[in-house]
């Protein structure tokens, strides 16, 4: 929910802070949230804080309500299109096709969800809150406050092997010394994990689901019942769908399908994020908000469709600088991010999409190397 990135982000308010109070600041503009962090002036004298001027004098930093509107409608309209198609279609194996366009529509809901967590849609945190539920519990079965807790723990230190929970271990390792602990077929699963990678996305949609309904225990218990009903209300509707317009065999293939591929594209669309980049040492020297986001996030390039298709978060740097900052501006935030960068001779990581996922794999080959 939103009221866990702003938890998670705080508001940075001191103008004249010390060298550890321009990083505690910097970093509570980390995970975005209804207070506009980032629209706070940071302390002076911070590698940050000309940057967040030049972006707020901008306008960049400013909600775009009539874009998400227009969004969220186009793609109601189109899931509503996908369900008519099914309809009409009928029990037949041909309308497994459309699970494909409902996969990638899908997709779409989720990065609306994703924003509303963020506070990019409105300042609002009942009405941020309300797109989620609706976006994520009702429309994909997929517990808004479990998503928003970890999205929030990732954007406050991203690629911390003891921080963040998109590289701690699970199915999955991230450093050499997290795969040397497995044993039996987690070692076997590790040694083989970049060839593994898309396949194991197929899972994704599903295990989202199981993710959400195993974090309602720890949620207050008038959130918990509200979250649980709308789970529950989604796997009704979703099944009640499936079974009016197809037979029980061909549902349950359909649902399966377009799991799989809701899944897998959900994955590579986050996947060019942060894998591969590099890993703060626990141990080491603390990094500030702009190195810690910087040097962890890669950029992907590409045109209208690469946009649309990673849903904006293709601009991961300027996404993990500005996480409240709208979708549409991150585009225009990039030019200026770069610039900032280089002048302080610091590494701004930009690839194709391709290339992107080969360094991804890259990564993982390498850390299961030593288990070959």
């Amino acid at each position: 929910m939103p009221q866990a990135m702003a938890t998670a982000a705080g508001a940075t308010r001191d103008g004249t802070g010390t060298a550890g109070a321009q990083d505690a600041a910097a970093q509570r503009t980390a995970a975005g949230s209804a207070t506009d962090s980032e629209s706070a002036a940071p302390p002076q004298g911070s590698d940050f804080a000309p940057l967040l001027r030049a972006v707020k004098g901008q306008g960049l930093l400013d909600r775009r309500t009539g874009w998400y509107a227009t969004g969220i409608a186009v793609n109601l309209a189109a899931l509503a299109a996908v369900i008519t198609g099914m309809f009409l279609l009928g029990d037949t194996w041909w309308t497994l096709l459309l699970a494909l366009p409902l996969a990638v529509f899908w997709a779409r809901t989720a990065f609306v969800g994703h924003d509303a967590g963020h506070a990019q849609i409105t300042g609002g945190r009942r009405a941020g809150r309300a797109i989620g539920l609706v976006h994520a519990n009702l429309l994909l079965g997929m517990n808004e406050a479990w998503w928003n807790d970890k999205h929030a723990r990732h954007h406050a230190n991203p690629n911390h092997i003891d921080k963040d929970p998109d590289v701690a271990v699970g199915a999955l390792v991230w450093t050499q010394r997290q795969a040397a602990r497995r044993a039996g077929f987690a070692r076997w699963l590790t040694r083989h994990q970049a060839r593994l990678f898309f396949p194991m996305l197929l899972l994704e949609g599903i295990a989202l689901k199981i993710s959400g309904f195993q974090y309602l225990r720890r949620q207050p218990a008038r959130e918990r019942l509200l979250s649980a009903l709308l789970l529950v209300a989604h796997l009704g509707l979703y099944a009640a769908l499936l079974l009016t317009v197809l037979s029980p065999g061909k549902a349950v293939a359909f649902a399966l399908l377009h799991h799989a591929l809701f899944g897998l594209h959900l994955g590579m669309a986050f996947a060019p994020n942060h894998k591969g980049m590099e890993m703060p040492d626990p141990d080491g020297e603390r990094w500030g908000h702009l190195q810690r986001q910087v040097l962890t996030s890669r950029n992907v390039r590409g045109g209208v469709l690469t946009d649309w298709f990673l849903g904006g978060l293709n601009y991961q740097i300027e996404h993990h600088l500005f996480p409240s900052m709208p979708r549409p501006h991150l585009r225009l935030a990039q030019p200026m991010v770069r610039a900032h960068c280089q002048a302080l001779g610091m590494p701004y990581a930009e690839t194709g999409l391709a290339e992107s996922y080969r360094q991804a794999l890259r990564h993982m080959h390498e850390v299961g190397e030593p288990l070959r």
